[in-house]
């Protein structure tokens, strides 16, 4: 399928500029064409008709949505093993994914980086007289955003949480804050969301309360996680980008958490480090296609990595 047979049914926003720059020789030989150059990963089209792209993760980085000159050896071929495990775990536990069980050729030397994906429209809906796309977001400890609405007596989801809960705090129950997905996301009425799609979000919470217990045992705290829907060719959701994986989901090794040290296992020390190096004031003067020239030390480098490692096999099962 063509970029342009994809535009043609709507799979691909106007807002994604695509690229005409040829992609790795092998994928290109093989019959899949570079499209789409990401912040941290590409894709490619597919020989034949069916709507499905090939995902080929790189070890590029980004913060803040931020593009960096900044490339952390194995992180890609990493962060696709977890994906695939995370994947995995949501299939065996009767929920439909865009990533396909379907896969490149294993003998190609860049196969450990590639999935095949089903090509799916964002789910909307009209919330308030606005069609929004979502993010269903999942909690078991109060902290971040919400921790902060709290303290300062908002309540965005129309959760009514009790009042004077300390960080930290763990739900006896996860706890549902969908947003809208764009450029900022927005939060949205808890219950509303669950009115629309009472069957996405009862079956998402038992997936989370299933995958917080089995991370668990394995050594990982999940705090949260994000899911994204879409709706396939055949009407069906499906979970699709990111699934269960430290990209949109916050781990934080057992022994940390314990120790009430609550660094997540994925690019939070390059988020705290480029904070104090002011990455976003320095990204202002970035134009269209520029990335952002940072020296970050090898140690930083080996901690990220080291995070995606210890998911990676503490998850495989």
């Amino acid at each position: 399928m063509k970029i342009s047979d994809i535009v043609a049914l709507g799979l691909w926003p106007d807002s994604k500029k695509t690229t005409t720059q040829k992609g790795i020789k092998e994928l290109e030989e093989l019959g899949y064409n570079l499209f789409y150059i990401g912040k941290n990963a590409d894709l490619y089209t597919c020989a034949g008709d069916e709507a499905k792209v090939l995902l080929v993760r790189s070890d590029r980085c980004s913060v803040f949505d931020i593009p960096l000159n900044l490339l952390i050896e194995g992180k890609g071929v990493s962060q696709t093993a977890i994906s695939n495990n995370g994947a995995a775990f949501a299939k065996e536990s009767g929920i439909r994914t865009a990533i396909l069980s379907e896969t490149v050729d294993q003998s190609l030397a860049i196969a450990p980086r590639c999935q095949l994906m089903e090509l799916c429209k964002p789910l909307e809906a009209n919330v308030d007289g606005d069609i929004v796309q979502f993010e269903l977001i999942y909690r078991n400890y109060l902290t971040g955003s919400l921790f902060d609405a709290c303290q300062n007596g908002s309540d965005p989801y129309g959760l009514e949480l009790p009042s004077g809960l300390a960080q930290w705090h763990k739900f006896e129950t996860p706890i549902f804050t969908p947003t809208t997905k764009g450029i900022k996301d927005e939060p949205l009425n808890s219950a509303k969301v669950r009115e629309l799609f009472p069957e996405i979000v009862t079956s998402l919470e038992k997936l989370f309360k299933d995958f917080t217990s089995f991370a668990q045992d394995r050594g990982i705290i999940v705090v949260d996680t994000k899911f994204e829907i879409f709706v396939n060719s055949k009407g069906e959701w499906v979970l699709g980008d990111e699934v269960l994986t430290p990209e949109s989901s916050r781990f934080i090794s057992k022994e940390d958490f314990d120790a009430k040290n609550y660094i997540s296992m994925d690019k939070q020390i390059l988020r705290d480090f480029g904070k104090a190096d002011n990455w976003k004031e320095k990204a202002k003067t970035l134009k269209s296609g520029e990335k952002l020239e940072v020296n970050v030390p090898q140690e930083i480098k080996n901690k990220i990595l080291e995070g995606y490692t210890t998911i990676l096999n503490r998850l495989s099962k």
